[in-house]
């Protein structure tokens, strides 16, 4: 043993004076280039004199940025998350100056803005330099990585709970099956083409155990969304076991006078507590579990960028804890920093070509959108993965984490454009590293990839219409439509991400229901290509016979219109309605024998439709867009023209993709309702559930008989 530590001892050793020399090299040459940055008095000096000077302030700047840089990155904990990314540069340029004024000779003198430049290439170069030395030595490299997690746990994992493998739910927002498989096909992720064997082409059902080159390792399944395709809904499924009375992205809740939107902190931490108390359980992530990145917690202790806890104020607040666990490294810091303004550039490059081709369909990327995608794409990204590392090197037992990237870019580039592909290769870059980390992590991981939705492209409805579906539906109340039409909002979870960290409300202003308007007026929400639309004024659902007295033309108006696919109401007669064009009225329980215009949507529509319309919070009137099953798209009734939140295409066909070593996810006849077919977020959660008890997870004792678990 003694032996072993003096080993470790003399590795360390040696890699600090390896980064010092590395370090010292580059600030002698930043100070031939850079005119502002000289180590040496204007009278010259040896350069024995000049090499001491460089050793001493690379040395110092080492020891700052190790000692100084953690607290000052807790301190400013207190400040936006989002600022802190853009406060990087300055904070580290500022303990350059500090270790330069620190070199008794007095001779080094650097420009602020220099200095900035200078330290954020030093930070660089270090970190470069000790993670290529430390990969040759498996204990360093572990040590490196586990210090990007929050290590503070109350009790360390036994050597029985390390036995066991663990799990690793990562999930790959917004990307659809269909996506995947063309990707995987042209080359664009190899490391999800490995898994699969290399040269297989997943067809739509179970997946095969062929492949040529590399073994299989996982299989690739579809599942189907519920109505409401959107990660508000799903996620909730997925990790609390109930989507229950959630019909949209947003809508209104008349017996509260609120807007319940899935993005805003507040609805999050409501939803969640609704289905706790739907279900009676914490969640898919109660013992020993981490949720990184997501709408919900999941029931997990070890929280970070989690939306659902954003709204709390206090230390038991950690859903912040994973920017400190990542910007405690200044050479994170700075990697991740440089890479979110040359994101910004790469998007205003990418939307300043869409515009001068005058590309169709195409929507405005202006204003802050390049940093809310910067946001998503790079930071998040980082700060997620990162803490997955750390939570697989503190041997946790289940962890959950959603990287919105690609939702983010497919919303405003579409689906499959090269903005999204570029950030599925980034994806895939992401998942090796994960991959190669398992290989260090003190207990086995299985390592389970999914989405919770997919995304259907077209135009938006006002692009195709020149109105949106609020215009519409106060033109068929008889009610004065402005003239300068106001843009909706756009329901992207990266956008939310951002503001939460800002700590500004999520939605705000129209969306609101203000107690100023008109009460006759109708309240129109768009998730996706699905609309809502609500009388607040009436504390109740009102029935097609209610909304008739009312308002003769609105119906009509809307099954008519040739943007819009279907409608649900509920009928005093019939119970619940889908009215379609050319009059087509069709009761619920007839949609099997006539689906009428459900039929164009696929199987399951009908009973997707007939869950939604016992939610108590469905809306007066349920919108649904055209659909064209030829080309798969959609119209939005948002800003989006990548969308997802209604009936219609790829938005409602996710993926599963899960090891060989786990069950296959519909295996047993309570895993699915249709046909074999896995249907809606809460029976991914019920497979998820029996995964975990494969594993030995949270839901079965540790002492299980390990032999019999792992033959299964």
């Amino acid at each position: 043993m003694g032996g072993e530590r003096w080993r470790r001892v003399g590795s360390a050793v040696w890699r600090s004076v390896a980064v010092w020399a590395v370090s010292t090299v580059t600030m002698l040459v930043l100070a031939g280039i850079l005119p502002d940055f000289r180590l040496q008095s204007a009278d010259g000096d040896s350069a024995t004199r000049i090499g001491a000077t460089a050793a001493l302030g690379a040395g110092a700047f080492g020891i700052l940025s190790s000692v100084v840089w953690p607290v000052l990155v807790r301190a400013l904990l207190l400040v936006p998350a989002f600022v802190l990314a853009v406060l990087v540069f300055f904070l580290n340029g500022s303990l350059l100056l500090l270790a330069l004024r620190l070199d008794p000779s007095g001779q080094s003198t650097v420009a602020p803005e220099t200095a900035v430049v200078v330290a954020a290439v030093m930070s660089a170069v270090a970190s470069a330099t000790g993670g290529a030395l430390a990969v040759r030595d498996d204990d360093a490299y572990r040590r490196r990585l586990y210090r990007l997690s929050d290590r503070r746990r109350r009790r360390a994992p036994s050597a029985g709970v390390l036995q066991t493998p663990g799990t690793v739910f990562l999930q790959f927002d917004g990307v659809g099956h269909d996506v995947l498989v063309d990707a995987v096909g042209r080359g664009l992720m190899p490391t999800v083409a490995a898994w699969l064997g290399e040269g297989q082409r997943a067809q739509g059902g179970r997946g095969g155990h062929g492949g040529q080159g590399h073994r299989t390792t996982h299989r690739l399944t579809p599942w189907r969304t519920d109505w409401s395709s959107q990660t508000g809904a799903s996620q909730l499924g997925i990790l609390h076991g109930s989507n229950y009375d959630v019909p949209a992205f947003r809508w209104c809740e008349k017996d509260t006078r609120e807007i319940v939107v899935c993005n805003r902190p507040t609805s999050a931490a409501e939803l969640q507590r609704r289905a706790v108390a739907h279900t009676g359980d914490g969640g898919l992530l109660t013992v020993d579990g981490a949720s990184r990145g997501n709408l919900f917690s999941g029931g997990a202790e070890q929280l970070a960028l989690v939306l659902s806890v954003a709204a709390r104020r206090g230390r038991e607040n950690r859903s912040r804890a994973g920017y400190f666990a990542y910007f405690s490294d200044p050479a994170n810091a700075v990697r991740t920093a440089m890479s979110f303004v040359a994101d910004v550039g790469r998007e205003i490059g990418e939307s300043t070509r869409a515009r001068l081709k005058k590309r169709r369909p195409r929507v405005g990327r202006g204003g802050l959108y390049p940093f809310i995608r910067a946001f998503a794409t790079v930071v998040e990204r980082d700060v997620v993965v990162a803490a997955v590392i750390g939570d697989m090197f503190a041997g946790r037992a289940a962890v959950y984490a959603d990287l919105v990237a690609y939702d983010e870019v497919a919303h405003h580039s579409g689906p499959r454009s090269r903005d999204a592909e570029k950030v599925l290769q980034r994806l895939d870059r992401s998942l090796a590293l994960i991959a190669q980390v398992a290989e260090h992590a003190p207990r086995a991981y299985r390592v389970v990839l999914l989405s919770d939705h997919g995304q259907s492209p077209g135009e938006t409805f006002r692009a195709r219409y020149g109105l949106g579906l609020g215009e519409l539906v106060r033109a068929g109340c008889g009610l004065p439509v402005p003239r300068k039409a106001r843009r909706t909002h756009s329901g992207a979870e990266a956008r939310a991400a951002v503001r939460a960290a800002l700590r500004r409300p999520v939605e705000e202003g129209g969306e609101q229901y203000r107690p100023t308007r008109a009460p006759s007026e109708p309240v129109v929400l768009a998730s996706g290509n699905l609309g809502l639309v609500s009388f607040p004024d009436v504390p109740h659902r009102m029935s097609r016979e209610e909304i008739d007295d009312r308002h003769p033309a609105l119906l009509t108006t809307l099954a008519n219109h040739p943007g819009i696919g279907f409608v649900l109401v509920r009928s005093e007669e019939h119970g619940g309605l889908v009215l379609g064009a050319h009059g087509a009225e069709i009761p619920l329980d007839e949609l099997d024998e006539n689906p009428g215009p459900l039929a164009e949507f696929g199987p399951g529509a009908a009973d997707a439709v007939r869950r939604t319309h016992t939610f108590p919070h469905a809306a007066d009137i349920m919108v649904n867009s055209w659909y064209d099953p030829e080309e798969g798209e959609v119209l939005a009734f948002e800003e989006q023209i990548g969308s997802h939140g209604g009936l219609g295409g790829a938005q409602g066909r996710p993926f599963l993709m899960s090891p060989l070593a786990l069950s296959a996810p519909v295996s047993d006849a309570e895993d699915s309702e249709d046909g074999g077919e896995l249907v809606g977020a809460e029976q991914v959660h019920r497979v998820l559930r029996r995964w975990l008890r494969e594993c030995d997870g949270p839901q079965v004792p540790v002492e299980a008989d390990l032999d019999d678990q792992r033959a299964a």
